[in-house]
């Protein structure tokens, strides 16, 4: 019977061991539930912008509006009877970076 019960022990100690220690072990299922999460989190935020793409297509398959402002922004393009103002802005008068005085103090 003592034979029984250190060999019942051994086998449950190499078991233990190897639920603790091995690559398959205990580690091994923590990491991969940190990579499950941080995968879950990505998928989150692609499906999110998933949600805005299609809510874009719709805007576009359906109305002016959306076709409109895309053309505005992206294409640069301008409705019939607009008029298109660019408005640059003023450059600093500084004298003492004007190219020919830094050129002169060389």
């Amino acid at each position: 019977m003592k034979w029984l019960a250190a060999a019942l022990a051994v086998a449950v100690i190499l078991l233990q061991y190897r639920v603790w220690f091995s690559a398959d072990g205990v580690r091994e299922v923590e990491r991969l539930k940190g990579a499950v999460a941080t995968q879950r989190a990505d998928n989150e935020q692609l499906g999110e912008r998933n949600r805005q793409l299609a809510a874009e297509v719709r805007d576009l398959k359906t109305g002016m509006d959306a076709l409109e402002e895309r053309a505005r922004s992206d294409l640069g393009m301008i409705a019939r009877n607009e008029t298109f103002y660019q408005v640059v802005p003023a450059r600093p008068a500084d004298a003492n970076h004007s190219p020919t005085r830094t050129a002169a103090a060389r």
